[in-house]
């Protein structure tokens, strides 16, 4: 199969919907393709939700467990009713403070999306993004696109259309790239198919930003440990994900610490004629020997990490490193989800100094 790469433009003025590139990618998927197509998260690799097939060509695609839920992307609201069988006043709460925007959520599904679609289970995963590209490519393909991350399974999701053809030329129809996307890090998803609603994976909506909505917020035990024996409810518990092909681990302790370990450890490699690199920050990156260091910013400044976060293990991947250190980040805020990613990147490997 031939992969078309199509670039798209993100002015303000463009009617994307009647774009010519947009409609036909929309006709791929009605079809039975697969769409690549950027959100405000990470890209998404797109088909039909309610074609049983279209879900299978994904897990195909990207080499995925089939009984890891797929995120069904809608672009209207108007649309909700005939993928869910019941809207609790929780959801619309949540989608007026937070729909078109980085929240999935968790409800019962109807009969209309098949069980190939959620994994074999009885839930289904609802997003609304704000992506402009991708709620015109939703709009053109019928209005449900199943869509995980596009890349293979287990590597760092892709945050720019290049990554994306790294990982799908040949395996797909066509790639839409709409440059860098904005967060970087994939949507944070909310089960309320309980009383109290539940964070199953940490995102951009942060905790806090719950509490301040519902009286209580519970937050799924395996988000942060290295616990996965049970059936995931949601994209990402149960399979590592986002892994670089180097070996990872974080040291997390006193910065002082850290950086003594790091540099100890760079040594010793560097006596091996290992490749190595080190995810730092702004405040610590110039303490550290002669390596391939990368910052992913302030460490203040918890948007720029998470947008560099798989940007940097992406890099560390083309530049054939094979040990990689991070330093730790707290997990409060958005850190809680620049953490879930790092700690299943690492394999849940740390070593505490």
């Amino acid at each position: 199969m031939k992969t078309r790469f199509e670039v798209i433009s993100r002015d303000d003025d463009r009617d994307l919907v009647n774009d010519p590139i947009i409609k036909e990618a929309g006709e791929i998927i009605k079809n039975g393709g697969l769409v690549a197509f950027p959100t405000e998260t990470v890209y998404g690799l797109g088909g039909d939700a309610l074609n049983p097939e279209s879900s299978r060509k994904i897990y195909a695609a990207k080499g995925r467990p089939s009984d890891n839920p797929l995120i069904v992307h809608i672009a209207d609201l108007k649309d909700l009713p005939k993928i869910v069988s019941y809207i609790p006043e929780s959801a619309k709460i949540l989608a007026e403070h937070f729909w078109p925007g980085p929240l999935t959520m968790i409800f019962q599904k109807s009969d209309a999306v098949p069980l190939e679609t959620t994994g074999g289970l009885s839930t289904v995963a609802v997003r609304f993004p704000s992506d402009t590209i991708a709620q015109a490519l939703i709009k053109a393909s019928g209005g449900y696109i199943a869509a995980p991350s596009a890349n293979t399974s287990g590597r760092p999701s892709p945050t720019t259309g290049r990554y994306v053809l790294e990982d799908m030329d040949g395996r797909i129809e066509m790639i839409l790239d709409g440059g860098s996307c904005d967060i970087g890090l994939e949507s944070t998803i909310v089960d309320l198919t309980e009383d109290i609603p539940v964070i199953l994976r940490p995102g951009y909506i942060t905790e806090e930003m719950l509490q301040d909505i519902f009286d209580e917020v519970k937050i799924d035990q395996t988000i942060l440990s290295a616990a996965s024996g049970i059936a995931p409810k949601a994209p990402g518990m149960k399979y590592r994900h986002y892994a670089p092909k180097g070996d990872l681990t974080i040291i997390a302790g006193d910065t002082d610490k850290v950086v003594s370990y790091i540099n100890h450890e760079l040594s010793q490699l560097d006596a091996d004629d290992k490749k190595v690199g080190i995810i730092a920050t702004d405040e610590t990156i110039e303490r550290y020997g002669d390596c391939d260091k990368k910052s992913v910013g302030k460490r203040t400044d918890e948007a720029m990490i998470a947008r560099r976060l798989y940007e940097i293990l992406r890099e560390f991947d083309d530049e054939e490193i094979e040990v990689i250190f991070a330093e730790s980040f707290d997990c409060s805020g958005m850190g809680q989800a620049i953490m879930n990613r790092l700690l299943k990147a690492a394999g849940h490997k740390v070593i505490n100094v």
